[in-house]
């Protein structure tokens, strides 16, 4: 069976804090599945006129949480898609209705990893004017157990590139969807 065959064209969404590569990672994940790709954060940005840096200094982070979810509910909708969803989008319930419509993958990346690739970011709002490593282990703090509600988790070391990180996401797929067979077989 492909795995085409397996996701049936369920959407596959990634999740995890900035910085873990969900757009890289996402990209090549559609192409090697033959899907479209999505990037929420694009979206928002389309949807609203201007940059999430931009929503967040003139509206304010509540403004872009909306936004969010108005994208996500319509991604929601679409199929043979991956979406490469906001850090943050895991903080609302109502997005993990949206979530729900499909496979969620969860990139999980240490904070050292993730201090020493965002160290020089300057696109990223809620880490603007603060200490990195401190800020970047409270949203984790907060956001790790909602995480952990994905269906796949991938851990990704230093050394791992997209193109491994696209290959386990490939190998465990099949641990997570059961076929239509084996869920007829579960009620007979």
């Amino acid at each position: 069976m492909t795995m085409q065959q397996l996701l049936q064209g369920v959407n596959v969404f990634l999740v995890g804090m900035m910085g873990t590569g969900k757009t890289t990672v996402g990209q090549n994940l559609a192409q090697r599945l033959n899907y479209r790709f999505f990037d929420s954060d694009v979206l928002v940005e389309k949807v609203a006129g201007q940059t999430i840096n931009d929503i967040f200094a003139t509206q304010g982070e509540e403004t872009f949480r909306q936004l969010e979810t108005q994208v996500l509910s319509e991604l929601a909708s679409c199929t043979k898609s991956v979406i490469a969803t906001g850090g943050g989008s895991v903080l609302k319930p109502k997005n993990w209705s949206y979530l729900h419509h499909g496979l969620i993958v969860w990139l999980d990346v240490s904070l050292p990893i993730l201090t020493q690739r965002l160290a020089k970011d300057t696109t990223r709002p809620l880490l603007q004017t603060t200490d990195l490593s401190l800020k970047l282990q409270s949203l984790s703090e907060q956001r790790n157990p909602l995480y952990a509600q994905s269906d796949l988790r991938i851990i990704i070391d230093r050394e791992q590139t997209a193109d491994d990180t696209v290959e386990q996401i490939l190998e465990l797929i099949p641990t997570v969807i059961k076929t239509k067979s084996e869920i007829s077989q579960e009620f007979n």
